[in-house]
């Protein structure tokens, strides 16, 4: 059989995290470190490998950092976490979300704050902890699913579409659309504001206008994408 299809056959390399296309990740596991992913994201494996559900470990369940802890003010309600799975044995997985671009972000002891929704595979010894934006759950966009990761391992995100990644310099201000921000710099201050005076703003796509924005200043980036939609996966709407 001839095809230009045919073309598109599994690559090879030793890697842990690499990618097979824009829209679909390789994972290389080797029996001994474990990888976690997002429930539901692989699409065919080889080897012999195994996916459990993953759940924190009860001691750091309502911890203020660790895997899956909550930073939040008194009384207020912890967000959904990562509904991850844990990948183990020996093999390749190929991962991928609704086709969403993917990106392989390296933390080198950084600190980084991403939109839960956005975040397709991790290495298990990343650390994180959901943080809150004053306002954010007034609106469906990042509202209070935001992650700051830690720690040194990999982090794959994904974007819909190409990302714009837009530097932030001290004395500075960069603003992008509340549902268009994938992550930013942990060290940024960031401040929810309304660019419309329209009660309706907040839901999701309720207006011809622009409704609630981010603003960041400080020393940093941010990740914006070019849509407004959160992967329809798993996500609740308001």
């Amino acid at each position: 059989m001839q095809s230009p299809l045919l073309d598109h056959t599994a690559l090879v390399g030793d890697e842990r995290f690499a990618l097979q296309n824009p829209q679909l990740l390789r994972v290389a596991l080797d029996g001994r470190a474990e990888v976690l992913a997002r429930t539901g994201a692989m699409v065919a494996h080889t080897g012999r490998v195994r996916f459990t559900a993953w759940r924190p470990p009860r001691s750091q369940r309502n911890q203020q950092a660790g895997h899956g802890g909550w930073q939040g003010g008194p009384g207020a309600a912890q967000p959904a976490a990562l509904d991850l799975m844990r990948c183990t044995g020996t093999g390749t997985v190929y991962l991928a979300n609704l086709a969403q671009h993917l990106h392989i972000l390296e933390l080198q002891r950084d600190r980084l704050t991403i939109t839960s929704n956005y975040v397709l595979a991790l290495d298990a010894g990343i650390a994180w902890q959901a943080v809150g934006i004053e306002g954010g759950e007034r609106i469906s966009g990042v509202g209070s699913r935001s992650l700051e990761l830690s720690g040194r391992g990999t982090v794959v995100v994904m974007t819909s579409g190409r990302p714009l990644v837009m530097p932030v310099r001290a004395g500075e201000y960069v603003y992008a659309d509340a549902d268009a921000v994938v992550g930013w710099s942990s060290a940024l201050e960031v401040q929810l504001q309304a660019q419309s005076a329209n009660t309706e703003a907040w839901r999701r796509r309720g207006t011809a206008t622009e409704g609630w924005e981010l603003s960041f200043t400080g020393d940093g980036f941010v990740i914006v994408q070019p849509s407004e939609l959160l992967p329809p996966q798993r996500v609740p709407l308001r």
